[in-house]
């Protein structure tokens, strides 16, 4: 398999990663201390048209590959994971399933506003009595004239209070278990969708993320996702797709950990001579950048599979289990090369520290991803 990028790749990757250290890394600090939501950031990044990638360009999107996506998610986590999750939700669980699954007049009433960028998305998926079993949702879909009403709780919520437009899953039919769920798209601004305080995250302080509450929620059938029971079914592929985002951010922050552990270690001065002369630091470092080369080439890997080959899901989901572990591992090692410095928040370490532990948490948990990959192997 071919990983060598494009020259329009190439060019993408470097304007990016200019942007974000132009434009996104001042301020990365305060607005992590101050639990700010960067919406000058955001809005400067639709205008390079980073929140609407996945969409086609009859909407006004950017229709890029996987791996071009990917290559962008990478560089803007290498800098701020907050602003890469935000842009990762938008593009991967909210524009992507209705790009796919939508009925045309429903991408054509969402797509262009989500493409241009003038609002966020998000995904309710998530309650608060059911995570990685996505089919013991309480919430409910019920039938009311030409529409439905939805009522439930969703929780964890990432873009809840910044984003316009959300899939939500909800049982149409709860006798049916999973095949009795329906997906849905809806606005946060019509009546009975109801937004929740922000959450006080470990990481990632700079996404906000909240809990959203579906009271007597109107919504037209023409904002149905696919078809009445397909809600599962959507939600499997719209994860499988999202994992390659949250590998891409993975190793995004990874990549930035081997850079500030390289140029700690070429400074601080110990025993007369740099810690870097020092063989168990040079072994950490040599294993710092072998598992980045590992994770980076497995999510290539995954990105040029996902819209064709038989075992897209097996490939996103082993991306997204190695490459968050490994950014965990790389993080941990980089801030133990800091030494007690690394756990001073004046340094940037110690953020990333926080911001990678998420990695193996959200979009499925290792523990899931792992029985994704066996269900695989063993169903061949």
């Amino acid at each position: 398999m071919d990983f060598e990028l494009t020259e329009e790749q190439e060019l993408l990757r470097q304007e990016v990663r200019r942007f974000a250290e132009e434009r996104i890394a001042p301020g990365t600090r305060e607005r992590d201390r101050e639990h700010r939501f960067p919406a000058e950031v955001v809005a400067e990044m639709s205008e390079l048209g980073l929140l609407g990638m996945l969409v086609g360009e009859e909407h006004g999107g950017g229709g890029a590959d996987p791996l071009t996506y990917c290559l962008a998610v990478e560089e803007i986590a290498r800098i701020c994971p907050s602003i890469a999750v935000t842009m990762s939700v938008t593009n991967s669980v909210c524009c992507w399933p209705i790009a796919r699954f939508g009925s045309p007049q429903l991408q054509r009433e969402v797509l262009p506003e989500l493409a241009s960028g003038a609002a966020l998305g998000g995904f309710c998926l998530t309650e608060p009595g059911s995570g990685s079993d996505a089919a013991a949702m309480r919430s409910t879909a019920r039938r009311q004239g030409d529409g439905w009403v939805l009522d439930g709780e969703k929780a964890w919520i990432t873009n809840a209070g910044v984003g316009k437009w959300f899939v939500v899953l909800a049982k149409s039919d709860p006798a049916a278990g999973h095949r009795g769920i329906t997906a849905f798209v809806v606005a946060a601004e019509w009546p009975g969708f109801r937004v929740g305080a922000a959450e006080e995250k470990v990481g990632l302080r700079a996404s906000r993320t909240a809990a959203v509450s579906l009271e007597g929620l109107e919504v037209p059938d023409a904002f149905r996702l696919g078809e009445v029971g397909q809600g599962f079914r959507i939600a499997l592929a719209t994860l499988d797709h999202s994992r390659l985002g949250i590998a891409a951010q993975a190793v995004g922050i990874h990549q930035r950990a081997l850079e500030l552990a390289v140029d700690y270690a070429k400074e601080r001065i110990q025993f007369g001579v740099p810690i870097a002369e020092h063989q168990a630091v040079r072994f950490t470092l040599a294993r710092i950048a072998t598992e980045l080369a590992a994770a980076r080439a497995l999510t290539r890997q995954a990105a040029l599979a996902s819209e064709s080959a038989r075992d897209a899901g097996r490939l996103a989901s082993q991306a997204k289990a190695y490459a968050s572990e490994a950014a965990n591992r790389a993080v941990w090692d980089a801030l133990q090369i800091h030494g007690g410095n690394g756990y001073c928040e004046d340094y940037e370490i110690a953020r990333l520290y926080r911001d990678v532990r998420v990695t193996t948490i959200y979009e499925g948990t290792s523990e899931m991803q792992r029985l994704v990959i066996a269900r695989h192997l063993l169903a061949s």
